[in-house]
């Protein structure tokens, strides 16, 4: 199976087209933004920012990742629902992908307007695939090495962490297959964190090429992740650098879209990536021709 064009929304992406999703959190007590997003006025502000620094994708989440306040479906149905038909109504061509692990609260997006569910926990309700399905959204299938929602892990350990990544995101992109989820609108994921120490998200990335290999398209979401942080000793907000350095070896090795906070920095390294690889051209030519 080679990889080929990917199909989100009313969007197509061809194989050596990098694709920017840009995070838009609706929760108050984010790691990144402590709440900047909550509210509705800056949320659709940093929406029409992103799209216009050239984000294709648009990733909202109501629930943050880590431990905090109980959220229920209905609460993160609020959070998300209303704002998914606001910014598919402002932005007809924009992909809208929400982060849940719930089959309600993807149905409720999907109503709305949404056109992937971002599924971080690894398939932990599985009719969230059933969802998908039906409405044909997209879908992102990702390795949480097994954790509940909104964990942290503690003394995780794998024999093989590429193989077990490998062997949970190629059975929940099967599964959905079946399901009549479309092949074309699948990704993997390797779940940077989730269900990892900071070895297991490192060798995740020098193995990626591993996971390309397969044919499926791999997203990855590494924006000032705790690998980062622990890597070199950085707190969240001076994470961007060494974010840039995981997301150009991660271009280079074949990942196709890319989760972020930075989307104009982000941009650039794929851009200059795709040219060094020879899939782009420079968005200039004078030196040396005059």
């Amino acid at each position: 199976m080679s990889s080929g064009t990917l199909r989100l929304g009313r969007r197509e992406f061809d194989a050596y087209e990098p694709v920017v999703m840009a995070i838009v959190n609706r929760t108050p007590d984010s790691f990144y933004d402590q709440g900047a997003t909550f509210r509705d006025r800056p949320a659709l502000d940093r929406v029409e920012q992103a799209v216009s620094e050239g984000a294709a994708i648009i990733d909202i989440g109501g629930v943050k990742a880590g431990p905090g306040d109980e959220v229920t479906a209905t609460e993160e149905a609020r959070r998300t629902v209303g704002f998914v038909a606001e910014v598919r109504r402002r932005h007809p061509d924009v992909v809208i992908s929400v982060d849940t692990w719930r089959h309600e609260v993807g149905e409720a997006v999907c109503e709305a307007g949404a056109d992937v569910l971002n599924d971080a926990w690894g398939g932990v309700d599985p009719r969230l695939a059933e969802v998908a399905a039906r409405y044909g959204a997209g879908l992102v299938c990702t390795h949480a090495g097994g954790a509940e929602p909104r964990t942290r892990p503690h003394r995780i350990a794998y024999d093989d962490v590429l193989a077990d990544i490998l062997r949970v995101t190629l059975g929940l992109a099967e599964r959905a297959v079946e399901l009549g989820v479309r092949r074309d609108g699948i990704m993997i994921d390797p779940g940077h964190d989730f269900g990892k120490n900071t070895r297991h998200s490192l060798e995740a990335t020098r193995r990626l090429g591993e996971m390309t290999e397969t044919g499926w398209p791999v997203l990855v979401s590494l924006s000032n992740k705790d690998f980062v942080g622990e890597t070199l000793d950085k707190p969240v907000k001076e994470r961007v650098i060494g974010t840039l350095a995981t997301t150009a070896v991660s271009a280079w090795l074949g990942a196709r879209v890319y989760r972020v906070h930075e989307v104009a920095e982000t941009k650039q390294v794929l851009d200059m990536v795709a040219s060094i690889a020879g899939h782009r051209p420079p968005a200039v030519a004078r030196r040396g021709l005059a």
